[in-house]
């Protein structure tokens, strides 16, 4: 169950991201009470799956899923460049994300 409260958690963590680039600075209400919720929410299921998998593990694999899902949106959604560097970028955060959870 942690690891589901996880990748939840971190799918939140992509939604807040993004909620908070469309507040464009907290002016926009609707993007700006989607972000605060969703950053509430992501940070609850984070703590609840800290209670039984490493601080590292699960923080990293955290900020993992939500780098590497707001890069994804970012390319779909705001036309940002995909590069060979910033794909390359990816592939090693997944890396890193893949190798953390082997190795608990």
């Amino acid at each position: 169950m942690p690891w589901i409260f996880l990748l939840i958690a971190g799918l939140l963590e992509i939604i807040w991201a993004s909620a908070m680039k469309y507040s464009n600075g907290f002016t926009k209400p609707w993007p700006t009470g989607v972000m605060i919720v969703a950053m509430i929410a992501s940070f609850w299921l984070l703590a609840l799956a800290m209670r039984q998998l490493p601080l590292g593990t699960a923080y990293m694999v955290w900020t993992g899923i939500g780098a590497v899902g707001s890069f994804v949106v970012g390319v779909v959604f705001l036309a940002e460049p995909v590069t060979a560097l910033r794909m390359a970028a990816a592939g090693m955060i997944v890396a890193g994300i893949v190798t953390m959870k082997m190795a608990s």
